[in-house]
């Protein structure tokens, strides 16, 4: 009887430190979830001449939010290739090529040294974050970009000035 007094407490000793155990596992899960930039999508800054820009946030994301967005960038990214649209086959696999021209080309233009503006790249997408100086900037960047081989679409989130309209953000800043 003795013996199984020691298991019985043996056994609810066990069962009391692997419900503490959860419990601080299940505390960690309720701190932010880390994001991260799950798909290595190119994000770079191709100029810094206009102090006080809101730095856009990267395109980081919680391992949750990438799980569900996995099937669909499958998705997106081969039908590029089934419809002749894309000689690779997955329109992400130019992003990395893509990314370092767009900048080179925004720098050899020479005419963006008031700006700060970042470059992400998705699928053959190029997102131009930042702040110009001038309308006609923010066209001529658009302009530029959209010549560079293998870009498929511009989308021009940029800022004139440095100060960022009230209402809804124009790109989304970090938490």
């Amino acid at each position: 009887m003795a013996a199984l007094r020691i298991r019985l407490a043996a056994l609810l000793a066990l069962q009391l430190a692997a419900a503490g155990a959860h419990a601080q596992a299940s505390g960690a899960a309720s701190a932010p979830a880390e994001r991260r930039n799950w798909f290595d999508d190119p994000f770079v800054a191709a100029t810094q001449g206009l102090p006080g820009c809101p730095v856009p946030d990267a395109p980081l994301l919680t391992e949750a939010a990438m799980q569900r967005e996995a099937h669909y960038r499958a998705e997106r990214g081969t039908s590029c290739y089934q419809s002749g649209r894309c000689r690779l086959p997955n329109a992400y696999l130019y992003d990395k090529e893509i990314a370092p021209r767009v900048v080179q080309a925004i720098q050899v233009a020479g005419k963006f040294a008031d700006t700060s503006v970042w470059v992400e790249g998705q699928r053959r997408w190029v997102w131009l974050k930042g702040c110009v100086s001038t309308p006609a900037q923010a066209a001529e960047l658009e302009r530029i970009v959209r010549l560079v081989d293998d870009v498929e679409a511009v989308i021009p989130q940029l800022i004139v000035g440095t100060t960022m309209p009230a209402g809804a953000p124009v790109y989304r800043l970090p938490p």
